[in-house]
């Protein structure tokens, strides 16, 4: 059986955590640079229906679509490396897939015969691997199996890829990440773990077509013989991931090793022509040699796990090349801050950056944060829910509503200038409530934002249940916080900034989400660049 577009499946072994997501990014940075139409999914075996509900000290950041899929921090990569928007289609949970076909007999569509993991799931999981390959834009679509080889959640991935690699013959190929360990007593490498979790895949009736090997030392022809021996795969199929000096070197890297040649020799399609990734090697080139540094202090409850803040740390990278400074960030636990060491935990800044995050713990640290950055002029950038702390801190301090609050942590408030919209209130489903994917926001000229978009009309992606409450908006005003973006369609407010002060930006929605390496995000730009002005009217 023939199929116009072709597989690409990424499996993992040994341990996890060895970079399958950069690994499939990077492979598809290649086939794109080579003139091919590529784009990547996540299979993810847990029971989620998706990541929204999980706690990000469990599983990193929430990356949100802009079709408002609350998905896996590893679609984040895709779309930085590949500058190509993901869906719905590109995240699939087992959680998912057995929703999907529970509903399907429960309205009766397996005519009464008994359900199994074999066919009916494994059925579902090849339906939804193929939903991009049917829809005639992409050549290649790489699939990310999550988990590690030998865990029970990911059977049944890998016999649905069994099965695809059976039924479309040569338009699939699987590429397997393992760990070549360096034993420091023994002075070498060990192939071992390699060698087993192949066997495993082949247990399971998978033949890897194409070996990764991570790697702390150089793999050498000796060993690169001995796996590809023991592992049934050719010579060339045997590939050194070395540890890099950053993600972004490892499309470089890959492409040293051949990768993207050898993957398109095996699916059968022409090379076409060489990859340059011109503009991609003067990205690293400035990433690597920066004119000079500035400090920005990231103020959130999840700093001990830096996945949980991945896109901005990423948005931070690119906004930095693009003012050729190199952002070093200092990571400053909310919980932590007080008034009492305030001064001593934000002194030496050039900007603070308020994280988004739900709940209520460390937000008053949070709101201590912003009231420092407001009255010493430091620049600001409020994300989402640290847009709402800027909201809380001036109508406090400013507008002396001392009780000023969320109702998200303070339902009976007597000045609720956080609020739920009224026809949220009624909904039960968690997930109902939230604001989640792209909106217009219209924005005001003559403000930083749209200095910063050079463009009155954005659109941005969100994911929050609580909004800025009209009713206070006009004493905001007149106090000195102006709406400079709003939603055109319901009023509500997206952005909001400090004229008086040199740098104050509050948004309601997640610019970090869309930046990426060909297009750093305008609002991070502008941040950045206003640190580093800062940094020298202080010097």
């Amino acid at each position: 059986m023939s199929n116009s577009t072709k597989y690409v499946f990424v499996t993992g072994g040994v341990t996890s955590s060895l970079g399958k997501g950069i690994i499939s990014a990077s492979l598809a940075k290649l086939l794109q640079a080579r003139g091919y139409s590529v784009t990547i999914q996540k299979l993810d075996p847990y029971i989620n229906i998706d990541p929204g509900t999980l706690n990000p000290y469990e599983h990193g950041e929430c990356f949100v679509t802009d079709d408002g899929a609350e998905t896996d921090l590893d679609l984040g990569h895709y779309e930085r490396f590949l500058n190509v928007p993901t869906s719905q289609a590109n995240n699939i949970t087992t959680g998912r897939i057995y929703q999907s076909v529970i509903e399907k007999e429960r309205k009766g569509e397996f005519l009464g015969k008994t359900v199994q993991v074999i066919p009916h799931i494994t059925d579902e999981i090849k339906n939804r691997i193929q939903i991009l390959g049917t829809q005639g834009i992409y050549d290649i679509v790489i699939t990310e199996i999550g988990g590690t080889v030998g865990d029970i959640e990911s059977l049944p991935y890998i016999e649905a890829v069994r099965q695809m690699m059976w039924e479309f013959d040569n338009d699939c190929i699987v590429v397997h990440l393992t760990l070549v360990p360096y034993l420091a007593a023994a002075g070498e490498l060990k192939t071992k773990p390699t060698q087993h979790s192949v066997k495993q895949l082949l247990e399971l009736g998978v033949q890897p077509d194409i070996l990764c090997c991570r790697t702390e030392h150089e793999l050498d022809l000796t060993l690169r013989k001995k796996i590809a021996k023991f592992c049934n795969v050719s010579m060339n199929a045997v590939i050194e991931s070395r540890d890099a000096e950053s993600i972004y070197d490892v499309p470089l890297l890959m492409q040293e090793e051949e990768l993207d040649k050898v993957v398109l020799e095996k699916l059968g399609l022409p090379s076409k022509s060489i990859p340059k990734l011109d503009s991609w090697k003067v990205f690293l080139d400035r990433l690597k040699n920066p004119k000079e540094e500035v400090v920005i202090g990231l103020v959130g409850k999840y700093v001990e796990l830096k996945d949980a803040y991945k896109s901005i740390s990423e948005s931070f990278i690119h906004a930095g090349v693009a003012n050729e400074v190199r952002v070093n960030v200092k990571w400053i636990h909310s919980e932590r801050l007080t008034q009492n060491n305030i001064n001593d935990e934000l002194s030496g800044l050039n900007g603070i950056l308020v994280a988004p995050g739900f709940g209520s713990r460390g937000i008053s640290g949070k709101i201590e944060a912003v009231k420092f950055a407001r009255e010493n002029k430091i620049p600001f950038l409020g994300i989402c829910l640290g847009m709402q702390c800027a909201v809380i801190e001036f109508a406090r301090n400013v507008l002396n509503l001392t009780d000023a609050h969320t109702t998200e942590i303070a339902e009976d408030c007597p000045h609720p200038v956080i609020s739920m919209m009224e026809e949220q209130k009624n909904i039960s489903n968690l997930g109902g409530t939230m604001r989640l994917g792209a909106y217009k926001c219209q924005l005001k000229s003559n403000s930083n934002s749209f200095r910063a978009y050079n463009t009155d009309k954005i659109s941005e992606r969100h994911r929050h249940r609580f909004e800025f409450n009209n009713d206070y908006l006009d004493a905001f005003e007149k106090a000195g916080m102006i709406s400079t973006g709003k939603n055109p369609e319901t009023g509500l407010v997206e952005v909001v900034e400090i004229p008086s002060h040199p740098w104050f930006v509050g948004a309601q929605f997640h610019p970090e989400y869309k930046s990426t390496v060909a297009n750093p995000h305008p609002l991070f730009v502008a941040f950045v660049n206003a640190t580093k002005e800062y940094k020298n009217t202080i010097k």
